[in-house]
C-alpha cells in the first residue's frame, strides 16, 4: 500500500471512530436532554400519539368536572384541551411542545403530576406492558383533585366580577384538602396547546410581557400585607404566652398610640376611639382596634410574635400542594416601633391567600394545622387507584383552648352589629354562621381606596367544613371587597346558592 493510500485509510478510520463515538454519545449521554429540547418534533409527535391522562375536579358532594383532557385527532394523534380554561388555569397550568425544562413548556398540575399524566410513572409499568401486547399506545393516569367544582366556579366568578388583581383559596380545615384556588387575572391554557413553535413563542411572550401578569398564580405565589387579619396571630401569641388570660380580659386601647422610639403614631380607623379605651380583647378584635393590638404586640415582643407566626406556617419556603408555594414572610424584629406595626399586619408582614386560609383553618380545627393538598387520587387507565392522599397534620399551632377563644372572637367580628364584617359576612347577609376577620392593608400607595382588602374565615363556626382566605389588591376595605368573595365561595360549597 503506498503512503498516500495509507493516509487516506487512516483518515477514514479516524472519521468513522469519531462518528461512531458521537452517535453513541448522543444515544447514551444526551438522550434525556435531547428529548426535552424545545422544538424536538420527533419527541412531540411521539407524545401526541399517547393519550395524556385527564385532570378531574372531584372534591365536595357535587358532580365531577373534567378540567383537562386529550382529544383524538386524525392520524392517531391527540390534542390537549381545557374545557373551562380561565376558571381552572391556576390549577391545571398548561402543557405544550416545549416540554418540562423550558419556560412556556409545562406548569401547574400538568407539571407536578407529569409522570402520571404521560404514563411514564413506575407505578404504571404494568399497564404500559399490556399496551405492548394489545398494540395500543401508552395512556396516562387520571388525576382526581380535591377541588370542588361549585366552590371553584364561585371563586373565579367573584374575582372576575371585581376585576382586580386578587387570589382566593378555600380549604377543608379538618383534612387540609383544597376546595378552591382561584387567581385573577388569569389566562387561557388552550393557547399553549398549539403544535406550532412559532405561534407558541408569540403567545408565551405576550403573556409574559403583559403588565397584569396573568401567568402569576396569585393564590400561591404573590404576597400581600395581611393587615388586621394578622391580629389573629397577635391574639394567639398573647393567649399562649399568658399576657392575656381570655377573650374577656381587658387591654389598653388609646385613641392614639405613639410608636416607641419614633415620632410616628398608630391611629384607629377614622382616628376614632376604641370602646372606652380599655376594652376586652374580644371587643378590640371585633372593632379591629389598631392601637390596642399595636400596644399588645409591643407587650408580647418580637421573638414571641415570630415564634407563633412560624407556628402558623409563615417563613416556610418548602410548602408544596403539590404546586410550589411562596413563603409568607414575617421578620424577626427587635425595634419596638416595627414590632408594634407588624402586630397589626403592617411593616414587612406579607401573606399569600393560601396562608390566610391556613390561619383560619387552624383555628377551625381546634388549633391543629393540616398539610394542604390538592391531589386526592391517581387512577390508572383501568381506574384502579395507584396513589391516594391521606390527611397529614403539620403541627399544633395553638392549644384547643386558645382556638376556642379565637373562634369566639372571630364570630363576634361577623355577629356583633359593631363588628367590621357584620354587614357583609354576618347573619343578615349570609344566614351562615361564619367566623372571620377583616383586614384593610396599606401597601405604600397613597391614593384613596388603594388599600388591599383581606378576609380570612371559616364556616359553619360550630362545625367547620370550609376555611377561606381572600386578598384583593386595591380593593379597599376588607369587609367590602374580600368578605363577599369568601361568602360566595362558602355558599356555593355548602349548597346555599
Amino acid at each position: 500500500m503506498n503512503k498516500a493510500l495509507r493516509r487516506l485509510s487512516i483518515a477514514c478510520l479516524v472519521m468513522f471512530v469519531v462518528l461512531l463515538g458521537w452517535v453513541n454519545y448522543l444515544q447514551v449521554f444526551r438522550v434525556n436532554s435531547l428529548a426535552s429540547e424545545p422544538g424536538n418534533r420527533r419527541i412531540f409527535d411521539q407524545q401526541q400519539k399517547n393519550q395524556r391522562g385527564e385532570i378531574i375536579a372531584a372534591g365536595g358532594t357535587g358532580p365531577q368536572k373534567v378540567i383537562a383532557e386529550s382529544k383524538p385527532l386524525k392520524g392517531g394523534f391527540y390534542h390537549r384541551v381545557y374545557p373551562d380554561p380561565f376558571t381552572y388555569a391556576p390549577i391545571t397550568g398548561y402543557d405544550s411542545i416545549l416540554g418540562t425544562t423550558s419556560p412556556g413548556g409545562i406548569t401547574g398540575i400538568e407539571l407536578a403530576e407529569n409522570n402520571y399524566l404521560d404514563g411514564t410513572a413506575s407505578k404504571l409499568a404494568v399497564y404500559n406492558l399490556k399496551g405492548l401486547f394489545t398494540g395500543k399506545s401508552r395512556q396516562g393516569a387520571s388525576i382526581y383533585l380535591t377541588i370542588s367544582p361549585k366552590a371553584q366556579a364561585a371563586a373565579y366568578a367573584a374575582l372576575a366580577q371585581l376585576g382586580k388583581v386578587a387570589g382566593v383559596v378555600a380549604i377543608n380545615p379538618k383534612t387540609g384538602a383544597i376546595l378552591a384556588l382561584a387567581s385573577y387575572p388569569t389566562f387561557d391554557p388552550n393557547k399553549y396547546a398549539t403544535e406550532s413553535s412559532a405561534v407558541l413563542s408569540k403567545i408565551d411572550k405576550a403573556y409574559r410581557t403583559d403588565p397584569n401578569q396573568p401567568l402569576l398564580n396569585r393564590a400561591l405565589n404573590d404576597t400581600f400585607p395581611p393587615g388586621s387579619t394578622f391580629k389573629i396571630v397577635t391574639s394567639s401569641t398573647a393567649f399562649e404566652t399568658h399576657k392575656v388570660d381570655n377573650p374577656d380580659s381587658t387591654i389598653p386601647a388609646p385613641t392614639v398610640y405613639p410608636l416607641p422610639g419614633s415620632s410616628s403614631a398608630i391611629h384607629n380607623d377614622d382616628d376614632g376611639p376604641c370602646g372606652n379605651g380599655k376594652p376586652s380583647i374580644l371587643i378590640a378584635l371585633t372593632l379591629s382596634c389598631n392601637t390596642a393590638f399595636a400596644e399588645l404586640g409591643d407587650h408580647v415582643g418580637g421573638q414571641n410574635l415570630h415564634t407563633y407566626a412560624d407556628n402558623y406556617n409563615f417563613n416556610d419556603p418548602s410548602l408544596t400542594i403539590p404546586l410550589p408555594v411562596s413563603a409568607s414572610p414575617y421578620p424577626l424584629l427587635t425595634d419596638r416601633a416595627q414590632i408594634a406595626q407588624s402586630a397589626i399586619g403592617q411593616f414587612n408582614d406579607k401573606v399569600t391567600p393560601l396562608e390566610e386560609a391556613m390561619i383560619a383553618a387552624s383555628v377551625a380545627n381546634h388549633g391543629v394545622m393540616m398539610q394542604p393538598y390538592m391531589v386526592q387520587e391517581v387512577r390508572a387507565p383501568d381506574q384502579e387507584v395507584v396513589q391516594n392522599t391521606d390527611p397529614t397534620e403539620i403541627r399544633q399551632v395553638v392549644s384547643s383552648q386558645v382556638a376556642s377563644y379565637l373562634t369566639r372572637m372571630m364570630e363576634s367580628v361577623t355577629h356583633n352589629p359593631s363588628g367590621t364584617a357584620y354587614l357583609t359576612a354576618g347573619p343578615p347577609a349570609t344566614r351562615i354562621n361564619i367566623a372571620g376577620k377583616t383586614g384593610t392593608a396599606q401597601n405604600g400607595a397613597e391614593a384613596i381606596g388603594i388599600d388591599d382588602a383581606v378576609f380570612t374565615c371559616f364556616a359553619p363556626a360550630d362545625n367547620p367544613q370550609i376555611a377561606v382566605g381572600v386578598i384583593v389588591k386595591g380593593g379597599g376595605f376588607g369587609a367590602a371587597a374580600a368578605a363577599p368573595v369568601a361568602v360566595a365561595v362558602i355558599k356555593a360549597f355548602l349548597g346555599q346558592q
